[in-house]
């Protein structure tokens, strides 16, 4: 297998799945009707509802959807079973599962309304199930955000060279906000300034890196001693490694933190749409050039276009001392957001629908996003099985700097745009995770706890829980649930759609079948990343007398079996309002004279 092999098939993927199934549906099922106006246009309010150009709002769906997920999972995948079972997992998720719960989250929420998809639950399902729904979205979105806030502070913090990129990214998004919606100007000549000026930075950044280095250098020299002590369960092989956060990771956490904030209050327009078009045009960069790169390196590059890694490891790898990693259902979580993720749904409905301006734009941008991501997580799995070595975002950085390189571009900075590409990649999502779960808090609590309304407390709520989740160094264990619970998020999401779809009347097996197949594989793949917590943590940290890891492996059983069980609720539930609406006896119209 080569890299050449790989990228066609998956550019005949992409072309056949959206052809010849996507529009089919959208054509068929949906019926989606270009002169019927969209939430964004009955409801504009400059701030959630604001109808956006088809362009844009593709760069911004694609972004907002396009975390560290596509690429950390399938590198992770093909460490552990080999690059054929994840390639093929790729391939088969996103032509039946993937785009269709893209696509129907939008599609949902735009047909009612633009409400988000716990209060669809509540109207079609049950009210316990929009409460269910709410608890679980919301401390969903905390363990991402929280997680996300970590890792990216880290980043930031021992790679001074992308500070500056980070930087200017902010003040060209503002930029862009401002000169397109209220400088009026043209969309090619805005793209082309705040574009190019951050690639300039991202690029330039080594020439700052010493400045910022002195910077963190100093505020660590302030206390000499770590801020947070705690113990790592990802480092060492569960062994006892310790990790600690330093004044200077603080202030990036921080920073990072207020960016997130000012992203989840201020108008749409102003930051978080023009921000995100920003980054999706360097993603798409180091994209392209990528997999431009893997198509002609076999001819150009040989020594970058074999895959190195074997096609298959073995069904059931070992997990640390007593962890297993059974390949049904762990490959289907490992690999998320490359071939189906909740979170897309879950933004897609809340965020995107709101947008939309015509129906005819569902599919290219619902669809159309999701097959973009697609191959998004295929180049990271390229990247890693031509060799490249290294935890998952230096392998990715690595394989794809090579790629890169093909084109004559220096694998310095062939290298440099990679890495940028993923920062970018994930702080940008980062904040609409709290805009997203700022607006989740809100219709949860805001009936019962009037503050929770003001978009400035609810915000300020999720930040300062995000924060503390990275200052406990609880989100390491969260983050081992993450995989079951952004599988049971698309599972649910696609529940909810059958039950819409069979509420009116329309053939709801395109998004029936996916969702009983996700429901089943993510309940069954967290109690097995339980099973792990028990005995890679608690049971030899409890042995080692180490109580941190122990309380925090304990509790983080807990919650796993917590999901397992909300899942049940929320399965028996739309189970119940499936049966309702499919055997609902038809209307049938009366006879004239009966009318009479």
């Amino acid at each position: 297998m080569n890299t050449l092999l790989a990228v066609i098939i998956g550019a005949l993927t992409v072309y056949l799945a959206y052809t010849l199934y996507a529009r089919r549906i959208d054509r068929h099922v949906i019926q989606s009707d270009p002169k019927r106006k969209t939430p964004a246009v009955l409801y504009m309010d400059g701030v959630d509802f604001m109808p956006t150009n088809r362009n844009i709002l593709f760069g911004y769906h694609f972004k907002s959807i396009a975390a560290a997920g596509p690429i950390i999972g399938a590198i992770v995948a093909a460490n552990l079973w080999g690059w054929f079972p994840a390639i093929v997992w790729l391939i088969l998720g996103v032509s039946f599962l993937g785009w269709a719960s893209d696509y129907s989250g939008i599609v949902i929420s735009i047909r009612n309304e633009g409400n988000s998809l716990s209060a669809i639950a509540h109207r079609l399902v049950s009210p316990r199930t929009r409460t269910i729904l709410f608890v679980f979205i919301f401390f969903y979105l905390l363990l991402v955000a929280g997680a996300f806030v970590g890792i990216m502070a880290t980043v930031l913090e021992s790679q001074p060279k992308t500070q500056l990129g980070v930087i200017v990214l902010t003040a060209m998004g503002l930029l862009l906000g401002q000169m397109l919606y209220r400088w009026r100007t043209g969309l090619v000549r805005a793209t082309v300034l705040t574009v190019g000026l951050t690639l300039v930075a991202i690029l330039g950044g080594g020439l700052t890196e010493d400045v910022f280095k002195a910077f963190s250098t100093g505020l660590n020299n302030l206390t000499g001693a770590p801020l947070v002590t705690y113990f790592d369960p990802t480092l060492a092989n569960f062994k006892g490694a310790e990790a600690k956060i330093m004044p200077s990771l603080l202030f990036w956490a921080l920073s990072i933190s207020a960016f997130c904030y000012a992203g989840s209050v201020l108008p749409i327009w102003r930051m978080a749409q023009p921000v995100i078009y920003v980054g999706f045009w360097i993603t798409a960069l180091a994209m392209v050039l990528g997999l431009a790169g893997a198509l002609v390196a076999p001819f150009a590059k040989p020594e970058v276009a074999q895959f190195v890694i074997p096609a298959f490891k073995g069904f059931n790898p070992q997990l640390g001392p007593a962890g297993i990693m059974p390949l049904w259902p762990m490959l289907f979580v490992t690999i998320a957001c490359g071939a189906i993720s909740g979170w897309h749904a879950l933004f897609g409905a809340v965020g995107t629908a709101r947008q939309i301006e015509n129906e005819a734009d569902m599919l290219p941008i619902g669809g159309g996003s999701m097959f973009a991501e697609f191959l998004l997580g295929l180049l990271a799995l390229l990247a890693v099985s031509v060799g490249a070595k290294g935890a998952p975002v230096g392998a990715f950085a690595t394989g794809l700097g090579g790629f890169i390189s093909v084109w004559g571009i220096p694998l310095q900075y062939a290298t440099s745009l990679a890495f940028a590409a993923f920062i970018v990649i994930v702080l940008v999502v980062t904040q609409l995770l709290f805009r997203v779960q700022r607006v989740t808090l809100s219709e949860w609590l805001g009936d019962v706890v009037p503050p929770c309304r003001n978009q400035h407390v609810a915000s300020l709520i999720c930040v300062a829980l995000a924060i503390l989740l990275m200052l406990t160094g609880t989100w390491v264990y969260l983050w081992q649930l993450f995989g079951g619970a952004n599988q049971m998020m698309a599972a649910l999401s696609l529940l909810l759609v059958t039950v819409w779809l069979a509420s009116a009347g329309k053939n709801w097996m395109y998004a029936g079948l996916p969702a009983a197949f996700m429901w089943v594989t993510t309940c069954a793949s967290i109690l097995v990343t339980a099973y792990n917590l028990y005995t890679n943590v608690y049971q030899i940290n409890m042995a080692a007398g180490r109580m941190i890891p122990v309380v925090g492996s304990g509790l983080m059983i807990l919650v796993a079996l917590l999901l397992v069980v909300a899942a049940l609720y929320i399965g028996l539930d739309t189970w119940r309002a499936f049966q309702r609406y499919r055997h609902r006896p038809v209307q049938q119209p009366r006879p004239a004279a009966a009318r009479a």
